[in-house]
């Protein structure tokens, strides 16, 4: 038996276990690529007004910090700069949730032990994890580079710009590779593999900003430390200007390297084990852990934490840029009414900051889903069991985990109004006063929030198995009606499914009550509907 014996069958087992997922992902990545490129094409539809664009964004240096550097006037060009940000950081968490899922989370819930107490080499687990995921990410980018083709860009733009997405999937499949040996837990595995994430991001945004402007000043030359960053590496790629098709041999290099150490470290642990020891904890618990909501906010003080910074430092970027963004898209007719509708209100600044607030709202939504998610959690791996043994009933221990992903919601809401308003405020003068009014109308956007935690509690008290699956796949149609959905010219009857489409867009109109009112009592109806499936339920041991 050699250390890769039964690599196929644990490869059909990942397969098995992860056919939704891996259906979204492979499906979703190209349909959304292909919605942001039409609406870019339809934004930008002439040359004058992208030299505009492509002007604007090489000498702003927030622009060239989130969305990257600008590779020339061409719609593809356009398009990457628009788009690449988005679906490479999708690529790379999609990767790294899916290896740790399969090896760490193995590992934690005692399933490796299992399987290797039958013929499985001691690498099969690790390499079928690999196997699937790059072989996700590699459908993904044959579709996206079809999908971008399909949108009217050149073949070979496509191609290039598909695959550094895909390159980016690929690099941090191995990153997740070397994480998942580390640690003990599947959640440190995964937030060491975010904090990579992370620090690629702060590389690629710091080179983008350092770089030089070149070409009458309609693209940027990259600096140094983008070369440092796999996400900066997709950039290097230059799709749609100037093809250097050698960049996307790194991703490759950094996959190869990271299995190469994946490989050499799990020869030197046990099973279950990792390489950073675990920290003793306490001989004696902290008082406020004795009661379901002290054990909720210990569990989730971190992932909070992490939002938070997040939001804060997204939320003042996004304020500073207001009025470079007004700029900009005041000269391009299409771009002010795409963010109008988005926005809302006869004032483009207004109609801008009521847009942001909307897509926090949105992303903040993924929170309260990864929050309230946990409690599938606790169910599958066996803490809910022990702690329903006590005297903690069902309803109790459901409610707690409800508050407190609502109230985690609530507070970055408020955080990502108030960081908003405080950026804005300072470039207009007045940040105290802009930050209250913002912080007032992003709490506006909670009631949306509220039928999320309801819809992801229904479904945990009535379809359990399916909860995962089906809570994600709402969210990401909240994203495509909710904020797409008015530039693709989406019919009312599809928007409407969408809490977020009736949240008033506070500050640029007025908040009307009843809305509100409605979307709270829907939420808290789909909140009983959830408590009262779960009490009725069985909890597999």
């Amino acid at each position: 038996m050699s250390a890769f014996t039964g690599t196929g069958r644990l490869a059909r087992l990942v397969l098995r276990r992860d056919r939704v997922r891996l259906a979204i992902w492979v499906l979703g990545t190209p349909l959304l690529g292909y919605a942001l490129a039409g609406s870019v094409k339809e934004f930008y539809p002439d040359e004058a007004s992208r030299v505009g664009y492509a002007s604007t964004s090489a000498s702003s240096l927030v622009a060239r910090a989130f969305n990257g550097p600008i590779a020339g006037t061409d719609l593809g060009a356009v398009v990457v700069a628009e788009t690449y940000v988005t679906l490479a950081l999708l690529a790379a968490l999609l990767s790294t949730f899916a290896v740790v899922r399969h090896t760490r989370q193995n590992e934690e819930t005692g399933r490796a032990e299992l399987l290797g107490a039958s013929v499985v080499g001691r690498y099969a687990l690790l390499t079928a994890a690999l196997l699937v995921v790059v072989a996700a990410n590699v459908a993904a980018t044959a579709l996206l580079a079809a999908a971008l083709a399909g949108a009217g860009l050149p073949l070979a733009g496509s191609v290039a710009a598909a695959a550094a997405v895909g390159g980016v999937g690929v690099a941090f499949t191995g990153v997740a590779a070397v994480t998942a040996q580390l640690s003990v837990t599947s959640r440190c595995a995964n937030a060491l593999a975010a904090a990579a994430v992370g620090i690629a991001f702060l590389l690629r945004a710091a080179g983008d900003v350092l770089g030089e402007q070149t070409d009458g000043g309609l693209r940027v030359d990259s600096a140094w430390p983008s070369w440092l960053s796999p996400l900066g590496w997709g950039n290097q790629v230059r799709a749609f200007g100037g093809e250097r098709w050698w960049v996307l041999a790194l991703p490759v290099a950094l996959l190869v390297a990271g299995v190469v150490v994946a490989y050499a470290l799990a020869e030197r642990r046990d099973i279950g084990a990792g390489l950073v020891a675990p920290r003793r904890g306490p001989a004696t618990a902290a008082p406020g852990l004795l009661s379901p909501a002290g054990l909720a906010w210990r569990l989730q003080r971190g992932t909070l934490l992490g939002w938070a910074v997040g939001v804060a430092v997204l939320g003042f970027s996004m304020g500073i840029a207001g009025d470079e963004f007004n700029a900009m898209i005041e000269e391009n007719p299409a771009a002010a009414e795409a963010i109008s509708a988005m926005g809302g209100g006869a004032r483009l600044i207004d109609a801008y900051l009521a847009a942001m607030l909307g897509l926090f709202a949105l992303t903040i939504g993924a929170y309260v889903v990864q929050a309230l998610l946990r409690t599938r959690g606790d169910e599958t791996d066996g803490p809910l069991e022990a702690v329903l043994a006590t005297a903690v009933g069902r309803t109790r221990w459901l409610t707690t985990q409800v508050v407190a992903a609502t109230l985690g919601a609530l507070a970055l809401v408020l955080l990502g109004g108030l960081t908003t308003g405080l950026g804005y405020g300072l470039v207009a003068g007045d940040p105290l006063g802009r930050a209250v009014e913002l912080g007032g109308a992003a709490l506006v956007r909670l009631p949306a929030l509220l039928v999320v935690a309801g819809v992801v509690t229904a479904l945990f008290g009535l379809l359990p198995r399916w909860s995962v699956a089906l809570s994600w796949a709402a969210m990401i149609a909240f994203l495509l009606l909710g904020q797409l959905g008015a530039v693709l010219d989406l019919p009312q009857a599809a928007l409407n499914l969408s809490p977020y489409t009736h949240v008033p867009s506070a500050p640029a109109v007025d908040p009307a009550a009843l809305p509100l009112v409605v979307l709270t009592g829907v939420g808290a109806a789909l909140l009983v509907v959830g408590t009262a499936g779960f009490r009725r339920r069985d909890v597999p041991s």
